[in-house]
């Protein structure tokens, strides 16, 4: 339309034929767009993927007119947190009602929605505007009623990123929402993948909603059903794998999807091997050829693959978690087949997997996964971590012989609070090879093998055959670390031990989750220093003796209740009302 010079533009008029510009060139640009991820969008509750129960729940409310002031949609990245907060503003204000709710032929304010140029439902990323006073023009702008849509919708992106001050401006609207002439009202929208990060005075005020990661088995039919449409050359192995790395997101698998159908050989299917490499991952087959010469023994060869692996760009710390994975399919290998899980692995690398797993005991893989754990937390103290992981494998090459050669004095790995428990019939003898004595110290000390190694130290045997001590029980041996100034010892012993039985050099014990890691090898040594004697210290699966510390404090409280039942406790608070006795001390304490 051409105006003249003269012609004067209100400015409503001008504001719609903004919006009819932009909403038409926002259309065209979503209907013929080939970014995926914005042209599979949702645009009603039937197309979401995986959130049935939610869409189920939130249709229902606005159905029959129940909807809260404010919505809150939380769940990881990609899920579908704005594209819900979208069908909830269009569900509100749809001209056709929500049981008749725009799918294709949108109405005006569908439409508008869609396209996130509504005059009455506004859109905010509070990643860029954090601050009170934005906050603030918004509820000043929720003073005026809606112009053209029944509902005033904000909707507020990544809402966890406001600020203390923002949250607590935004309260006092939160609960008491405008109402405006035409029946409708002010909703509030907020979407956040850090639920934590919001303040439990905002969380209350709102109905929440946790979206979930998307079932695999879901993901991958949408994919697929995606792929077919676009004509898309990618073979199912390829898809899980993009189902894979997705972890549950919908728009990061129609990212990848995307991402793969850009990189197709017009004459050939893309295959798993070419969409490993197209997305940089880690193929997972080195890694099990590398499980399979541990197992076997074959340094040379695990070292190999190691680097094979290494030189294509996994960096250590990515080795290990990778490891870590591997370890536990190995370990739990028969209940992924039970619950048919095939997206973590594709057929080979499940039937690979499954072989190792027959051949190796449940022990050696615990242990290994311990010792993996404790190399995770030593690689941040070294300076070159790819040398420190070569060391780490000979390492475990190192368990795993001496598992082979011990088999018959396997750690107890039945109790499932503890991974490395010793029964009280069996413990591991310690070579006396001083070659291979500090290795073996250390593997002991990560998973707690609570039997003492032999000492070397002339000046320390010297010391206790002129000073030997005989202790006869466990009291003695309370009052000695007192004595010899071992005060941890002695507040371990009184508070996180609980004696099962004292015999000669012989100790059975219970404790607490409390207890120090490094308490029975600190305690054998200075057994061993104090008695020239060596004393076996096993954890007992009997709960023991109430600890020292625990008894003490029993004592306490009936001392207490029987003064609180007393005449002069009565006539205390005769004169000081308020008065409480919370504690006493009594005159061992001093």
């Amino acid at each position: 339309m051409l105006l003249e010079p003269d012609q004067i533009l209100t400015e409503a008029i001008v504001k719609t034929v903004i919006q009819v510009l932009v909403s038409l060139n926002n259309l065209f640009m979503n209907k013929n767009s080939k970014v995926l991820a914005l042209k599979y969008r949702p645009t009603v509750y039937k197309d979401l993927i995986g959130q049935e129960i939610i869409a189920e729940t939130i249709y229902n409310s606005i159905k029959h007119d129940r909807s809260p002031n404010a919505y809150l949609f939380t769940g990881i990245r990609g899920v579908g947190k704005t594209t819900i907060a979208r069908i909830v503003a269009k569900s509100l204000n749809c001209l056709k009602g929500i049981e008749q709710l725009c799918s294709e032929n949108f109405c005006e304010n569908c439409e508008a929605i869609s396209n996130s140029n509504h005059i009455d439902v506004l859109e905010m990323d509070a990643a860029s505007k954090t601050g009170v006073d934005d906050v603030r023009d918004l509820i000043e702008f929720s003073r005026y009623g809606p112009s053209t849509a029944k509902y005033k919708i904000f909707i507020i992106d990544e809402v966890h990123m406001l600020s203390k001050q923002a949250f607590n401006a935004l309260l006092k609207t939160l609960e008491e929402p405008p109402q405006y002439k035409n029946g409708g009202g002010l909703k509030f929208i907020f979407a956040t993948t850090e639920i934590k990060k919001i303040p439990v005075t905002v969380v209350s005020r709102c109905q929440r909603f946790d979206l979930s990661r998307v079932n695999s088995e879901k993901l991958f039919n949408f994919i697929k059903e995606v792929k077919n449409k676009e004509s898309g050359k990618i073979n199912d192995e390829a898809l899980k794998l993009i189902v894979k790395i997705s972890e549950g997101s919908v728009r990061d698998a129609l990212s990848l999807l995307d991402r793969a159908m850009l990189s197709e050989n017009e004459k050939s299917e893309l295959d798993l091997k070419g969409a490993q490499k197209i997305f940089g991952y880690f193929d997972k087959s080195y890694l099990i050829s590398l499980f399979r010469f541990l197992f076997q023994g074959d340094e040379k060869e695990v070292i190999k693959a190691y680097r094979s692996i290494y030189n294509q760009g996994v960096e250590p710390k990515i080795f290990l978690n990778d490891f870590l994975e591997i370890l536990y399919y190995i370990k739990n290998i028969s209940s992924i087949k039970q619950d048919g899980n095939s997206f973590s692995l594709n057929d080979k690398e499940f039937k690979d997997i499954e072989l190792i797993s027959s051949q190796v005991s449940s022990d050696l893989l615990l242990l290994f996964w311990q010792f993996t754990i404790k190399t995770l937390d030593e690689l941040d103290i070294v300076l070159n971590q790819n040398l420190s992981i070569e060391m780490y494998l000979i390492r475990l090459l190192y368990i795993k012989k001496e598992k082979s050669i011990d088999e018959k004095k396997n750690l107890d790995f039945s109790d499932e609070k503890y991974t490395s428990n010793i029964s009280e019939n069996e413990f591991v003898n310690i070579s006396k090879d001083e070659n291979n004595l500090e290795v073996k110290n250390k593997t002991i000390s990560q998973i707690k093998n609570f039997t003492q190694e032999e000492t070397f130290n002339p000046e320390i045997t010297i010391e206790a055959e002129n000073n030997k001590i005989e202790i006869k029980n466990f009291e003695e041996l309370i009052n000695i670390c007192n004595k010899k100034k071992e005060l941890k010892l002695k507040y371990e012993l009184e508070t996180n031990v609980r004696l099962v039985s004292f015999t000669d050099k012989r100790i059975n014990i219970s404790f607490n989750e409390n207890l120090d890691k490094d308490f029975v090898k600190e305690l054998s040594q200075k057994l061993y220093e104090w008695t020239n004697q060596r004393w076996i210290i096993a954890f007992s699966k009997e709960t023991g003796q109430i600890s020292k510390k625990q008894k003490k404090d029993n004592e306490k409280l009936k001392i207490i209740e029987d003064l609180k039942s007393g005449d002069i406790y009565k006539k205390v608070l005769e004169t000081f009302p308020d008065a409480e006795m919370i504690d006493l001390k009594l005159k061992e304490d001093d």
